[in-house]
C-alpha cells in the first residue's frame, strides 16, 4: 500500500493511502469524538461530531467518511470545530429523552459521556419532541423511540453483519424513526432476538427485557426450590461491570456472589455443555455412519436457530436436534434432579444467565417443556446478573472464590470454550476423535477453528475417514457460507454456526463497551483468551471422561441418543415468515 503525507495538528505523519483521516488521527493518538461511527460497518458521517478542519478547504469535514490526500494539513482542534461539534451535540440532545438518572445506559452511555467531554451544560435549542410509545413486543429487546439519536448502527449491524434486517430507517425529516417495516414490534418482525443492535446502540434506545424483578420474586417464594446456572461467556466479561480489566475471569466470585444471592443449588451450564456433546457428538456420528441428513449443523445458538427458521428453513433438517446447553441442563433438572431429590418439578425454578438476549426467546419455545413444564423458567443476561449483585449489596471484588455445586457443577476444559466461535466444533472433535479410534488424541487443541475470522474451514480425519468442516461467526457469515452449500459449491459434513460475531463472548447480553474502547482494546480476543485459559487449567478437558456425565448416562440416560435422551434432550423446529423481503 502507497504511503502518503498528512499533517495532523502541526505534525507530520505517513499513512496509507486508503485511510480516512480519523482512520489516520486515531493511529496517530489524535482523539476524535464519535457517536455514530462503527469501524466497517457503519460509516456514514451522521452525526458530525468528528469534524474537522482541513486547510484550503471551506466547509468542515466528516473525518469517518473522507478520505486522506497528500500534503492533506488537518485541524482536530480548533475553535470553529470545537464549536460546530457542541452545536451539532445540542442538536441530538434536544430532541432526546434526557431522564438520564432512570436510564439503563446511564454511566455508560456515549452521548452521556461526550456530553460531558464537549461541555454541555445548558442546550438552547428546545422545541418539540418526537413521540414514540416504547416497543415491548418481543420477549428479548425493548425499543424506546424516545432515545433514539438515528445514528444507524443498530441498522448498520442487524443489515450487514447479521443479515436480517429487522429494523430500518422510517419517514423523513423530524419525524424519522428507527424500528420495523409498516410500524410493527419487533416481536411482530422476523428479528432473531441476537442483540447486536443492543450491544452496538450508544445510548439507552435498546435494552434486553428485565426478568431482575421475576427472579428476585422466585428466591422470596419459599415454596419454590431455585435453581442457578451460568454460561461459559458470562465468567469471561461479569467483571468489567465491576470495574475489572477485560478479559478477567471472575468464575469463583461469580459462584459466591450467586449463592450469597440466596439460590439453593449454584450450577454450571459447563456441565450441559459436556451433554451437549455427548449427544450431539453421536448425533453427527449417526449421521455419518447410516446416511443421515449432512452436513449437520449445531444448534446451540438460538439466535442462529430462529434465522434458520425464517431464512433458511429448507435447512432445518440439517439442524442438529439437541436442545442447547442451558435448555438442557433445565430439562435435567425438572426430571433426573427432580426425582432424585423427590422434588415435584412444578417446585423447581430454573434461572439461566447467559451472555443472550435471544436465550431469553428461547427459554418461551412450545416445544423446550418436556416434563410438563418450561425447561428454564427465567433467564437474565450477563448485565442482569451484575444489577441483581449490587442491588444485594454484595461487594463482588471482595469475595473468596468458591466452587459451584456438586454434580452440575462438574465441567470439563470442552464445555467452558462452548462461549468461542469454534469452541463447540472444538469440543465436539475432541470427543468423537476418541470415540472413533478409541485412543487418546495425540494433541488437544484444534487450532483450525481457533480465531474470530467470519468463516473457517478445515479437514479433519476421523479415524480412516475425512470430514470437511466449517465455523461460521455471525448469522451474516452463516448466510454466505448455507448458500454455498446450497447451490452445490462447497461440500462439508459438520458446521458451527454462532448468532453473534465472535460468539457468546459478543452476545447482545454482555457488558456495553463503548467504540473508543474497541478501538484501544482487543475486547474479543481478550475475552476469548480468559476461556481459553480456564479450558487448559481444567484436570479434565474432554467432555466424555467427566465422570458426573458418565454417571447421568449410568444412572438415567442409558447411553448417548437413546430414546429417553431424544425425549428429555432433543427438540424440533418450526418455519417461520419472513417479513424483510
Amino acid at each position: 500500500m502507497e504511503m502518503i503525507n498528512v499533517t495532523i495538528d502541526g505534525k507530520s505523519y505517513k499513512v496509507p493511502e486508503n485511510y480516512t483521516v480519523l482512520k489516520a488521527c486515531r493511529e496517530a493518538g489524535v482523539y476524535v469524538p464519535t457517536l455514530c461511527y462503527l469501524e466497517g460497518i457503519n460509516q456514514v458521517g451522521s452525526c458530525r461530531l468528528c469534524l474537522v478542519e482541513v486547510e484550503r478547504q471551506k466547509n468542515l469535514k466528516a473525518s469517518c467518511v473522507l478520505p486522506v490526500a497528500e500534503g492533506m494539513v488537518i485541524k482536530t482542534n480548533t475553535k470553529r470545530v470545537r464549536e460546530a461539534r457542541k452545536v451539532n451535540l445540542e442538536l441530538l440532545l434536544s430532541n432526546h429523552n434526557r431522564e438520564c438518572t432512570s436510564c439503563e445506559r446511564s454511566g455508560n452511555c456515549e452521548l452521556q459521556r461526550l456530553s460531558d467531554e464537549i461541555g454541555i451544560r445548558n442546550i438552547e435549542f428546545i422545541g418539540e419532541k418526537t413521540v414514540k410509545p416504547v416497543d415491548t413486543s418481543s420477549p428479548s429487546i425493548v425499543r424506546d423511540p424516545s432515545k433514539c439519536i438515528l445514528c444507524g448502527r443498530c441498522i448498520s449491524v442487524c443489515s450487514k453483519v447479521q443479515g436480517v434486517s429487522a429494523i430500518g430507517f422510517r419517514n423523513r425529516g423530524f419525524r424519522t424513526t428507527v424500528g420495523p417495516i409498516f410500524d410493527k414490534g419487533l416481536g411482530e418482525v422476523d428479528c432473531i432476538n441476537c442483540g447486536q443492535c443492543i450491544i452496538n446502540c450508544p445510548v439507552g434506545a435498546l435494552k434486553e427485557k428485565e426478568s431482575i424483578d421475576y427472579v428476585w420474586d422466585a428466591i422470596e417464594d419459599s415454596s419454590k426450590y431455585v435453581i442457578v446456572q451460568t454460561a461459559p461467556a458470562v465468567r469471561a466479561a461479569l467483571g468489567e461491570e465491576f470495574g475489572l480489566p477485560i478479559g478477567t475471569r471472575v468464575t469463583g466470585k461469580m459462584a459466591a456472589a450467586l449463592r450469597r444471592m440466596g439460590f439453593d443449588k449454584v450450577f454450571d451450564t459447563d456441565f450441559g455443555a459436556d451433554l451437549t456433546i455427548m449427544e450431539e457428538g453421536f448425533e453427527l456420528l449417526d449421521r455419518l455412519q447410516n446416511g443421515g441428513k449432512l452436513p449437520m449443523v449445531t444448534s446451540c445458538s438460538p439466535g442462529w436457530i430462529k434465522y434458520c427458521e425464517h431464512f433458511h428453513p429448507d435447512m432445518l433438517e440439517n439442524l442438529s436436534t439437541c436442545k442447547s446447553p442451558h435448555e438442557m441442563l433445565g430439562a435435567v433438572m425438572k426430571t433426573y434432579f427432580a426425582q432424585k431429590h423427590g422434588l415435584d418439578p412444578k417446585d423447581i425454578f430454573v434461572v439461566s444467565v447467559m451472555p443472550c438476549t435471544a436465550k431469553k426467546f428461547e427459554a418461551k419455545r412450545e416445544e423446550l417443556r418436556e416434563s410438563g413444564f418450561p425447561d428454564v423458567d427465567a433467564v437474565i443476561t450477563t448485565r442482569e446478573l451484575a444489577k441483581m449483585i449490587k442491588q444485594a449489596s454484595i461487594d463482588f471484588n471482595k469475595l473468596p472464590d468458591e466452587d459451584f455445586d456438586e454434580v452440575f457443577g462438574e465441567s470439563t476444559g470442552a464445555s467452558v470454550i462452548f462461549g468461542v466461535t469454534g469452541g463447540v466444533m472444538e469440543a465436539a472433535l475432541r470427543t468423537v476423535s476418541e470415540v472413533v479410534t478409541n485412543k487418546p488424541l495425540e494433541k488437544i487443541k484444534f487450532n483450525e477453528v481457533r480465531g474470530l475470522e467470519g468463516i473457517k474451514e478445515a479437514e479433519i480425519t476421523l479415524g480412516d475417514k475425512n470430514i470437511k468442516i466449517a465455523v461460521a461467526n455471525s448469522t451474516g457469515c452463516a448466510n454466505k457460507l448455507l448458500e454455498k452449500v446450497k447451490s452445490g459449491e462447497k461440500e462439508y459434513h459438520f458446521i458451527e454456526i454462532m448468532g453473534c460475531p465472535g460468539g457468546c463472548i459478543n452476545g447482545g447480553g454482555q457488558p456495553f463497551v463503548s467504540d473508543k474502547t474497541k478501538t484501544e482494546e482487543d475486547v474479543l480476543g481478550k475475552r476469548a483468551n480468559a476461556l481459553y485459559e480456564e479450558d487448559e487449567s481444567k484436570t479434565i478437558r474432554k467432555s466424555h471422561e467427566n465422570p458426573m456425565i458418565k454417571m447421568i448416562y449410568d444412572e438415567f440416560f442409558e447411553k448417548p441418543n437413546s430414546h429417553k435422551a431424544h425425549e428429555i434432550l432433543h427438540t424440533h423446529y418450526v418455519k417461520r415468515p419472513k417479513y424483510t423481503e
